[in-house]
């Protein structure tokens, strides 16, 4: 689908309803955009949050760990042994 737009004296440009519509696109959507000559490309850009990102790095640490056969108790050593504490 495509549409025409026309770019306000602030640089705004608002995306056709039906465009937005198609592609879900909501109130506060990041895009990068990109420019050559005459042609611009909005890219949608998906930014996790912050919990979004931590659960991201936390599944792939828990599969590493898996994989590799590293138990939570062996982490927790090395983590007490690297602050000098005793452990329990």
């Amino acid at each position: 689908m495509a549409g025409l737009a026309v770019m306000s004296s602030k640089g705004q440009i608002v995306v056709p309803k039906d465009l937005r519509n198609e592609m879900d696109l909501k109130s506060g959507t990041t895009f990068a955009i990109f420019g050559k000559e005459d042609t611009l490309i909005l890219k949608k850009v998906n930014i996790p949050s912050a919990q979004e990102a931590f659960n991201k790095i936390h599944e792939f640490g828990v599969a590493f760990a898996k994989k590799k056969g590293i138990k939570e108790s062996m982490v927790e050593k090395r983590i007490h042994a690297g602050r000098e504490i005793k452990s329990a």
